[in-house]
């Protein structure tokens, strides 16, 4: 099979930065309608979802548009409803979630490396279907996105992850654990699949070898999900700035970071 040509860096940064701009009016839009926005982002550790996550966010506002990326449940957590913690970071009128992982973690993660039950696994299975419905009952926009990476390429992201200072914090024990169990975490996807790509909530495959593709197609996909109008503002017009009667303090009696980027300009 051919080896797929990638995405030209120029292509690239062009196309994001209208998509960024689309993203920009969705945003806009979700908050005067209060539409409540949930998307997952599930996938092969080193698949790329951090990236995708990070370009949607970049020129958005915090305060409507939120990643959620839970750490391992505490002691109490784990006595709780299962979908407790996550339904605690769900969005309210004119937000969007990004959920970085979710309760999907239970069909992966915690099912192939023993971190529940098998009852607890099996009831998981049952219960996620509903779940879903009850939050799109709700008024919930629910998107869901699984990535999808060979086992080339991620090997080659974990090399460079283990030989790249500012990437090495990325790298951890279960992402050894994730290449030496592949055909276990392979075989629990597939039965993920097989009870929760339902027609009301489906999931979306990105193909991620290509990083590029992967973020322009993710971004393109989401922004066709939900309908939406770009917000008109009106035309604002400055006032003039009123300095009168403000007398600026000594620029000597104030202490000012070292301006070590003058040395780079030389």
């Amino acid at each position: 099979m051919a080896k797929k040509k990638k995405l030209s860096k120029q292509a690239y940064e062009t196309r994001l930065v209208e998509l960024q701009i689309e993203l920009v009016k969705l945003q806009e839009w979700v908050k005067k309608t209060g539409l409540k926005v949930v998307v997952i982002f599930e996938g092969r550790d080193a698949a790329g979802k951090g990236g995708v996550i990070k370009r949607i966010m970049e020129k958005l506002n915090p305060r409507v548009c939120r990643v959620v990326a839970l750490d391992k449940p505490t002691e109490r957590e784990r006595t709780q409803w299962y979908f407790q913690r996550y339904a605690a970071h769900l969005p309210a009128a004119g937000e969007i979630v990004l959920f970085d992982r979710s309760w999907y973690n239970r069909a992966g993660v915690e099912r192939v490396m023993g971190f529940c039950s098998n009852e607890e696994y099996e009831e998981f299975m049952r219960s996620c279907p509903e779940f879903e419905r009850m939050l799109q009952r709700s008024g919930i926009v629910l998107v869901k996105y699984w990535f999808s990476v060979s086992d080339e390429e991620q090997e080659k992201r974990f090399l460079e992850r283990v030989n790249t200072p500012i990437k090495r914090w990325k790298f951890s024990p279960m992402d050894l654990e994730s290449r030496s169990r592949w055909a276990e975490y392979s075989q629990a996807k597939d039965r993920m699949f097989a009870y929760t790509d339902t027609k009301d909530s489906p999931w979306w495959v990105v193909e991620a070898d290509d990083k590029k593709s992967a973020r322009i197609n993710c971004i393109s996909h989401f922004l066709k999900q939900i309908p939406y109008e770009e917000i008109e503002y009106p035309e604002l017009e400055l006032p003039p700035l009123n300095q009168e009667g403000y007398i600026r303090a000594p620029i000597e009696s104030q202490n000012f970071v070292p301006d070590e980027a003058a040395e780079l300009k030389k």
